[in-house]
């Protein structure tokens, strides 16, 4: 799967793409990453991307010609176009139905935004799928590009050792939390495994876990348990 990273902070992924199970998967040719800066498709001798919106108001917007260009570049370095992504907080709910979406997708193209945002006119040129990992603000696009990527790349083939692992996260198949889980020891400062976990009865292992996971699904999500009634 490949990912194309459009930003004007290339630099800022650097650290990540070279951590864990990232950088297993580009070494072993599962993930393929490239990164892009808008600032290449500047045309004047400053190389700026921004400008003041019309209008009045605070800070700056990202122009509307470097990232057109740049998007329409990029498109054709593949084999191909991809799937166009813009980060923005005003986007469509980053959840677990999406990220399954978007891991069937053979190429995505991840729109990272800055200051106050892009100009209204590269959502309505290019129309990118705009997403929010949560309702909330950063500084930029680039940590939820990251998030993004982090969620996705668990559902390619061989990117997990085990390929059973992402069944049972929080939010996959039954859209309810994950039940709790342990490791040795058996005791620690007074807090003890439970019993069944011990008993090696994985019919009763199996009722507990999905008990737990109901228990802790309603006590800390229960809008979960309404979007989904028949859990």
């Amino acid at each position: 799967m490949r990912f194309d990273l459009l930003t004007l902070f290339p630099g800022l992924f650097d650290g990540y793409l070279q951590q864990s199970l990232l950088k297993k998967a580009i070494d072993a040719g599962l993930i393929e990453i490239h990164r892009w800066d808008f600032r290449d498709w500047a045309t004047d001798r400053h190389k700026s991307v921004d400008d003041t919106p019309y209008g009045g108001g605070p800070g700056m917007l990202i122009r509307c010609e470097p990232v057109f260009s740049c998007v329409e570049h990029v498109q054709q370095q593949g084999k191909a176009l991809g799937r166009l992504i813009m980060l923005t907080p005003a986007g469509q709910k980053l959840d677990q139905p999406l990220v399954e979406e978007l891991s069937a997708e053979e190429r995505l193209l991840l729109l990272c935004g800055r200051y106050e945002g892009f100009d209204e006119r590269i959502s309505q040129g290019l129309e990118p799928l705009e997403v929010s990992v949560g309702d909330f603000i950063c500084n930029g696009g680039e940590v939820p590009a990251m998030l993004l990527i982090d969620a996705v790349i668990r559902l390619v083939p061989e990117v997990l050792g085990d390929e059973t692992s992402h069944k049972y996260d929080s939010f996959s198949q039954s859209r309810m939390l994950e039940y709790p889980q342990y490791t040795r020891p058996r005791e620690f400062r007074g807090m003890e495994v439970p019993e069944v976990l011990l008993s090696g009865n994985h019919p009763e292992i199996a009722r507990w876990r999905e008990e737990q996971s109901r228990k802790r699904t309603a006590e800390r999500r229960r809008d979960l348990l309404d979007e989904f009634p028949g859990q």
